[in-house]
């Protein structure tokens, strides 16, 4: 059982690998990613048990992809409202799809966006389930710095046939981690007359092709 954790660690490591880049941080920052996808959280002093480091670098990486969000907010729920706080009794959590993406780097050593998106949505019992990879795929594609508009969401729906389901999609993009509303962005909203969302990174990288890369030698 040990050797098969070990094992998928690695393969997880090396799917990651092709978002972070290598190095040690990515090797500790896939074994906290392993442990928070089982949970749902991991918290700081978790963490430095896991890397037996001080997590810093590990946290600031993760929030800078999305990967883990602090559980301590300033306002609301956005990302952008989010504290990392990095000290004792302090607790994150795993946005649903990066666990989903997770626990396919650990068994197949990949991120796949359409298998990933496909189950997630599958198991809330959305509707038109199949239809929602290629909506993540047009959002990611129409995204400009890892934000979109509702009203391009709005587009994108309406090309997929889903114009009618429009606001409670968006809210289960949300649910899922996947987008977050943009609070701050009060000016540019009022330019653009619709609200604006930010993209998860991870997301945004891995919807132009499957990661997979060949073992490391």
């Amino acid at each position: 059982m040990e050797a098969q954790q070990k094992k998928g660690t690695e393969d997880l490591e090396r799917a990651m690998s092709g978002i972070v880049g290598r190095g040690p941080i990515t090797g500790k920052l896939s074994q906290v990613l392993a442990f928070a996808a089982v949970r749902g959280t991991v918290s700081y002093q978790e963490i430095k048990e896991i890397i037996k480091d001080d997590p810093e670098d590990v946290l600031l990486l993760a929030d800078q992809w999305r990967f883990l969000l602090p559980t301590s907010t300033a306002k609301s729920a956005s990302w952008e409202d989010r504290l990392l706080l990095l000290k004792d009794g302090e607790v994150y959590e795993i946005p649903h799809i990066v666990r989903y993406f997770v626990q396919d780097g650990l068994h197949e050593g990949r991120w796949d966006l359409e298998k990933a998106v496909g189950k997630l949505f599958n198991e809330l019992g959305d509707p038109d389930w199949e239809k929602i990879p290629a909506l993540v795929r047009g959002i990611a594609g129409e995204a400009v710095n890892h934000t979109i508009t509702g009203n391009q969401i709005r587009m994108i729906c309406l090309q997929l046939g889903l114009g009618n389901r429009v606001d409670g999609l968006i809210a289960e993009l949300k649910g899922a981690g996947i987008i977050s509303p943009r609070l701050s962005s009060i000016p540019e909203v009022i330019r653009e007359g619709s609200p604006i969302y930010e993209l998860n990174p991870s997301v945004a990288l891995v919807h132009r092709e499957e990661l997979r890369l060949p073992p490391w030698k």
